[in-house]
This record gives structure tokens, sequence and C-alpha cells, in this order.
């Protein structure tokens, strides 16, 4: 079971979602505590120093499909204000 789950599905201009990767880059960039504005609310979340990322790409059926993972554990040390 998952101690927690957010998904947001929506349709946006190119510049929105340029804007969207823009402001999680700045969070990251900034690392400890950073908040993301998501539309209907925001996240706040602990962003360490180090974290693992993965980048996939996908083309099926016509369409293409980018997926950005950025994972790190709960509660890890080291980040920005500790």
């Amino acid at each position: 079971m998952k101690d927690l789950e957010f998904k947001q599905k929506r349709t946006l201009t190119r510049a929105e979602a340029a804007d969207q990767l823009d402001a999680l880059a700045a969070a990251l960039r900034r690392g400890g505590q950073a908040e993301l504005d998501l539309g209907p609310g925001k996240l706040s979340l602990r962003i360490p120093d180090e974290l693992h990322t993965e980048i996939e790409v996908e083309l099926e059926d016509g369409e293409i499909e980018l997926e950005i993972e950025l994972t790190w554990k709960a509660g890890q040390p080291g980040s920005a204000d500790d």
C-alpha cells in the first residue's frame, strides 16, 4: 500500500508544460523543502541533494510518450537546509 499518491493528467500548451518543468527545475536547484504549484493545489516535498533519475521514451501506435522519473527515500538526509 502506498503512503501517498498524487496523479494529474491534463492538456497543456507547450508553453504551460515548459512553465511547469521550469518550476520543477527551480525547486530541484534550491533543494530542501520545495513547494510545487500543481493547478488545483500545492504539493510540498523535501528534496535531498542526491536522487535517482530515469528517463524513458516510447513510441507506440504513432504516439510518443516521454517519462521523467525522480526518486529518493522519504526522510533522506542531506537536503540543502539540513
